[in-house]
């Protein structure tokens, strides 16, 4: 996991690196990616290529294998879908954080079915774990990092379930753990269609008081950091439904600096703080889990 901390020394190494090599930084941008000046990752609308092979059928959901196209790789997913013949179901695009699999996020998706909610849930790029330092060297060199490309793979999910008929497209949202987190803040921002983000233990990079400190200064540093910080697109969100659910005894990331970030965040939003000495999802936040997506997409 990276922290706003180490974050932070990794910008100052960022602009190190820089300014050693004297380099001229390039435009970052290509036909069907792009950030843009001011620090923001744009994508085009998804093209959607994915094949699905259900392997689960119950009275009560069904659960399936799917696999789909997104930028350079074939990213694998489990879509479980509850059983209701009466009515298209709302879905939740399930992003797990560093080193969880799509398996390892099928108790919560189970959660999320008892209360009536389709779910995709991903096996991100390098399982989620992420390379600050190899992704800003990529953008050095006009090409595409992996965490935007992680973003894209979560806009994809979303229109998976956006394309299967016991969904209602109108009513998706993004929910994440940890960096998992982060990626569904993007994601949201990027997709007017989303109806909010439910963000778990995460908090963004804190690249603005990098900025305040002087500490970094090449513009085109700036863009990078500024991309991949969730912080960037807070904005963005609004007016959609921003929340977050994070223990005030997180083991990873501290209860400070989710505070921050929340701080940041645009209205309509909600900050539901729990005990629980975990990092990530755990029961105690499960009341205000089901609360909020019925409040942005609910069961009817």
């Amino acid at each position: 996991m990276v922290d706003s901390r180490m974050a932070i020394r990794l910008v100052a190494i960022g602009c190190i690196i820089g300014a050693l090599a004297g380099v001229t930084l390039l435009l970052c941008t290509t036909p069907e990616w792009q950030v843009t000046e001011d620090g923001r990752v744009e994508y085009p609308p998804v093209k959607l290529d994915y094949s699905a092979k259900m392997i689960e059928a119950a009275d009560t959901y069904t659960l399936s294998e799917v696999s789909y196209k997104s930028r350079d790789a074939q990213i694998a997913g489990l879509l479980r879908i509850p059983t209701d013949a009466n009515r298209r179901v709302p879905g939740v695009v399930v992003l797990p954080g560093a080193t969880v699999s799509k398996e390892g996020e099928q108790g919560l998706a189970k959660y999320l079915c008892s209360l009536g909610y389709a779910s995709i849930a991903l096996d991100q790029r390098n399982l989620g774990i992420i390379d600050i330092q190899s992704d800003l060297e990529r953008f050095v060199n006009n090409e595409e990092p992996t965490e935007h490309k992680m973003v894209h793979d979560a806009l994809v999910a979303a229109a998976v379930l956006r394309d299967q008929p016991e969904i209602d497209p109108d009513r998706i949202v993004y929910a994440g753990e940890s960096n998992g987190a982060r990626f569904a803040i993007i994601a949201c921002a990027l997709d007017p269609e989303a109806r909010g983000v439910i963000a778990i233990s995460t908090c963004g990079y804190g690249i603005e008081a990098a900025l305040a400190s002087g500490r970094l200064v090449e513009p085109e540093l700036i863009r990078f950091y500024k991309s991949i910080d969730p912080e960037t697109y807070l904005s963005n969100v609004s007016p959609r439904r921003f929340v977050m659910l994070h223990s005030v005894n997180d083991t990873i990331i501290d209860y400070a600096n989710a505070e921050q970030s929340y701080g940041k965040a645009h209205e309509p939003k909600a900050l539901y703080t729990v005990t629980c000495t975990t990092h990530g999802y755990c029961s105690e936040m499960a009341d205000a889990l089901k609360t909020e997506l019925a409040g942005m997409v609910g069961v009817a």
